[in-house]
């Protein structure tokens, strides 16, 4: 018999006459729901061929609470357990810590909240912090922040060309901020995926299945690989302002709007997921690595200082990087089209 999660057993179904069937459900399970004759229940057909059973009025998610002791933790660890908690899908966490000790807690908490999205302070006592989030997890469609970290990688990318064209500098004032705002959309999508797995309301309202749900972070590491990238020749630029040369087509800097035109049809095949179109992108991807692979080979065969050959390798490699993490973020988006329709197919079968 079924005593509690994570036990199961076999029944047997029973004919009630005509083309009914009947199954007896588990009584530890009705006491645990606090359920009662004729209460009803909500049944959904999952694409695996599963029947899910859950009580009609049953609340979206149980409240998960974290508690920490700031005193017994690692040093410096603080922040790493509270994202911990973050993407873990923590509603509330608290902090308690010894009288006095209020100020070592300051900036990882700080810190924290710039990281993360939904997270406020609610209480404050001499020895004792609560944090709660305010953003249901499927308020925000995990689309809506995919094509937000998109538009910041692109038009990050867009400001380093501007300049290697002369342009102000100033562009890149803010790239700190949007490198960490990719980020913190990573963390929000891996949080409500990590809560959709556990609830069905959330994968509900997200109108998305446990694996899309899977391969959409996978999509939000690759565009965050891509900020890293990007954020990364932002620092190239300011540091090595004599590399600049708009006179010069032979930097790496100028396949970067091929990239761009690469990547911009793949965002639009997430919705679509147009075979023939995702695999064009990709071999324009491929190609492009190619050409900067032999750029790279011929600067090792120039004469120049080791200075200059460093920083143009270190430029052509982080282009190159950029098409290689939009050719993974292709790959997934042929799984998610190729795992819809093996769902197809076993229901024609079926």
């Amino acid at each position: 018999m079924a005593l509690g999660p994570g036990d199961h057993e076999v029944r047997k179904l029973q004919s009630t006459g005509g083309s009914t069937f009947t199954l007896s459900l588990p009584k530890p399970w009705i006491l645990e729901q606090q359920l009662k004759s004729r209460d009803s229940l909500r049944i959904d057909w999952r694409p695996s061929g599963a029947l899910r059973v859950t009580p009609l009025d049953m609340a979206t998610s149980l409240e998960k609470h974290v508690y920490f002791n700031f005193d017994t933790l690692p040093e410096n660890s603080l922040h790493d357990h509270l994202m911990g908690a973050y993407i873990s899908g923590a509603d509330l966490i608290t902090i308690e810590f010894e009288e006095g000790g209020r100020q070592s807690l300051n900036h990882p908490i700080r810190r924290f909240l710039r990281a993360t999205r939904g997270f406020e302070i609610i209480d404050e006592r001499e020895t004792r912090i609560d944090l709660r989030c305010l953003l249901n997890a499927g308020d925000m469609p995990l689309h809506s922040s995919l094509n937000r970290m998109y538009l910041q990688v692109t038009s990050l990318m867009r400001d380093v060309i501007s300049v290697f064209e002369g342009g102000d500098k100033e562009f890149f004032s803010d790239a700190e901020e949007r490198e960490s705002e990719v980020d913190a959309l990573l963390y929000l999508i891996e949080r409500q995926v990590r809560i959709l797995l556990d609830s069905h309301m959330v994968a509900t309202k997200l109108n998305l299945t446990r694996t899309q749900a899977l391969e959409y972070a996978n999509l939000a590491r690759c565009l965050e690989r891509m900020m890293d990238h990007a954020f990364t020749m932002t620092q190239f630029v300011v540091e090595y302002p004599h590399l600049i040369n708009p006179h010069t087509r032979e930097s790496p800097i100028y396949h970067v709007p091929e990239w761009q035109s690469a990547l911009k049809e793949l965002m639009i095949n997430i919705r679509t997921r147009d075979s023939t179109r995702i695999e064009e992108a990709r071999h324009q991807l491929k190609a492009l690595q190619e050409t900067l692979l032999a750029y790279e080979h011929t600067l090792l065969s120039k004469k120049g200082t080791n200075q200059w050959m460093a920083q143009n390798l270190s430029l052509s490699e982080s282009v190159r990087r950029l098409c290689a993490y939009s050719r993974d973020f292709g790959e997934i988006l042929l799984n998610m089209k190729i795992s819809t329709e093996m769902m197809r197919v076993r229901e024609v079968v079926l």
